[in-house]
């Protein structure tokens, strides 16, 4: 019987022959308390470990429990059991007792002498608890899995994510913020996380922390690593109150650390200190987990959160304080059956079930087909590498050469460099931001560049010959330093100014190269790029398009371990509101993140739910089949 799991009811006829049963959620009826227990039991004549069989004793009778296979149990499986256990133990005639043989039937009653209207009470509960409990419990595969809720995007919390914006600044100065923080060296870790918009997470999961557990709605991070709730110790942040709040003092399993900790996130910041608590995934329950209680939230942006905290799943190299992520302690203390997780996002916005976690491996059922593998290239976060972006079928030009890319279940959107985002912006019709900067080295410089382009010049040195670069190739730290320093004053200094006509111009020759691979003319080109000036990515990170020219948009594509992934406008475009107020947004958003770490996409669930995706630990890769 090794790996079976006994229900028993604890009542004043019931005793528990060897061992002290821990409790489970109590769900009471003023009759019973429903515990769920593993003891060691040795039949006469064997030495094998028992150790996870239970047994009850009832006073006055022989033996009774309840045999089940799966270690997961539902609030209504709960209850069930409480009333067939309570109907048991009324009569004084019942027996129960174990099987000699060593692999049971999944359920086995023995009724002697009950009464009829007994005996029916009893059958009814018992088929009725058999059958909820297959519905509600974990499937006895070896695999934990968690199911995610699902939320729409609305305009209370798009509004929320736009206040954290510091609105009129120029798109070039922000995206000098990132070149900047990309080039710290020691900081190289934190950049993706500090441009994270948690705003726009639309799936979240339930774990618990402490015992007794204490609940906590999460989003599951593939972009971060550390593990945050809010603590009871908050008491000057307004988002702490409208969320649960950890209470140390109700935990018994609470061990003191105090260590100061701060995470910097793209719409706010949370600080607070560092505690260790088991902390319950599902039906496991990860011992020791370091985690932060935070006592700050200053950001307007989790007031109108629908989470309470992260739960991070990326590499202990990005972790804040270096804490061991909650994954790294479920593989090294033997919790999931495989060092792989799996995430299936449901994309039918009709469905109520928003999709699922998968620890220990993958579910058949979620995908279509095979995975396509490639290695993860540099630990921290899920980052792998890229080839080239398409839009209907043709290639942008930017990474025909590679491009890195993360796998993040913790951004809703599709982020890249700005120069493809806006070639796609232009192809769906996207508004933008007018850059007079970009306007300005089109007419002036235009035909100057495709000279140099057509003489074969390197595309890298172009602008720093015609004297918009200082640099060859993309700019120094020293100017990224230059910019972030001067923020207030983007635009006005000659500087700013200098380095905004900079990156106009490698834009433009990007756009004009792959235009040239093309064939087309000059005076064809020049247009195109003119445009392209007019679609630039809005610094507020969202573009809106018609919602009734979704028929005429193209299919954008992404090339991963040599295989086509291709995403229809269905399935990047994001719906906010309904009816005659609803609008539509496209799901790309500019982000710019320079060598060696760029240029960077990052994958959001724009992609992973078209993608059922596999994090493989073991052996360092990630993996994408078609979502069932």
């Amino acid at each position: 019987m090794k790996g079976w799991i006994v229900i028993g009811d604890v009542h004043p006829r019931v005793k528990w022959v060897s061992g002290s049963p821990h409790s489970v959620p109590d769900y009471s009826l003023g009759v019973s308390r429903l515990l769920l227990s593993k003891l060691t039991r040795k039949e006469s004549g064997h030495q094998e470990d028992r150790t996870h069989d239970t047994y009850v004793e009832i006073q006055g009778l022989d033996h009774l429990a309840i045999v089940k296979k799966s270690s997961s149990y539902g609030f209504l499986s709960h209850l069930l059991s409480v009333f067939l256990l309570e109907a048991l133990l009324s009569s004084p005639q019942f027996n129960f007792s174990f099987p000699s043989s060593s692999t049971p039937p999944e359920y086995l009653l023995q009724s002697v002498n009950m009464g009829n209207k007994c005996k029916a009470m009893v059958l009814v509960l018992f088929f009725a608890l058999l059958s909820v409990s297959t519905a509600f419990s974990t499937a006895n595969d070896g695999l934990l899995r968690i199911g995610l809720k699902k939320r729409t995007l609305d305009p209370n919390n798009r509004l929320a994510a736009r206040l954290e914006s510091k609105e009129g600044q120029s798109l070039r100065g922000s995206i000098r913020k990132y070149y900047f923080r990309g080039n710290l060296g020691d900081s190289e870790g934190t950049d993706i996380v500090a441009l994270k918009n948690y705003m726009d997470a639309q799936y979240f999961g339930e774990i618990g922390i402490g015992t007794p557990p204490q609940k906590f709605t999460v989003i599951f991070d593939t972009g971060s690593s550390n593990l945050w709730v809010p603590s009871a110790k908050c008491y000057f942040s307004i988002a702490c109150y409208f969320h649960s709040k950890y209470k140390s003092s109700k935990s018994s399993t609470y061990k003191k650390n105090g260590k100061p900790a701060a995470i910097q996130y793209g719409t706010g910041a949370i600080s607070g200190f560092f505690s260790q608590d088991n902390v319950i995934v599902g039906d496991l329950v990860v011992k020791n987990q370091e985690f932060i209680e935070a006592s700050r939230e200053p950001s307007i942006t989790f007031v109108v959160a629908k989470f309470d905290g992260i739960l991070g799943l990326g590499f202990q190299e990005i972790s804040v304080g270096n804490a061991v992520p909650v994954w790294y302690n479920m593989v090294k203390q033997g919790l999931v059956k495989e060092p792989v997780f799996s995430f299936w996002f449901n994309r039918n916005a009709e469905d109520e079930e928003g999709g699922e976690i998968v620890f220990g491996g993958v579910d058949p059922n979620h995908y279509k087909g095979n995975h396509t593998y490639v290695p993860v290239t540099q630990k921290g976060y899920w980052q792998f590498d890229m080839g080239d972006v398409l839009v209907d079928g043709r290639t942008t030009g930017f990474c025909t050469d590679g491009c890195a890319a993360i796998a993040d279940s913790g951004t809703s959107l599709l982020a890249g460099p700005t120069t493809i985002i806006t070639e796609i912006n232009h192809a769906i019709g996207a508004a933008g931001v007018v850059s007079q900067e970009c306007k300005a080295v089109v007419s002036q410089y235009g035909e100057m560049i495709m000279d140099l382009l057509l003489a074969e010049t390197s595309p890298k040195k172009v602008c720093s010959q015609i004297g918009l670069c200082t640099f060859d190739g993309t700019r120094g730290v020293s100017m990224g330093i230059e910019s972030v320093v001067n923020e207030k004053n983007v635009g006005k200094s000659v500087g700013s100014l200098a380095d905004t006509m900079c990156s106009a111009c490698e834009m433009t020759v990007v756009w004009m190269q792959n235009q040239l691979r093309q064939n087309q003319t000059q005076e064809r080109i020049l247009n195109y790029v003119n445009e392209l000036c007019e679609r630039l990515p809005s610094p507020m990170g969202e573009s809106a398009v018609d919602c009734t020219g979704l028929d005429s948009m193209p299919n954008v594509a992404f090339t991963i371990g040599g295989k086509v992934f291709e995403l229809t406008p269905d399935q990047y475009i994001l719906k906010v509101g309904e009816g005659a107020a609803a609008q539509c947004i496209s799901g790309f958003t500019a982000l710019d993140v320079p060598p060696p770490r760029g240029p960077l996409w990052i994958l959001g669930d724009v992609f992973m739910g078209r993608y059922h995706t596999v994090f493989d630990y073991g052996k360092m890769r990630v993996g994408f089949a078609e979502a069932a």
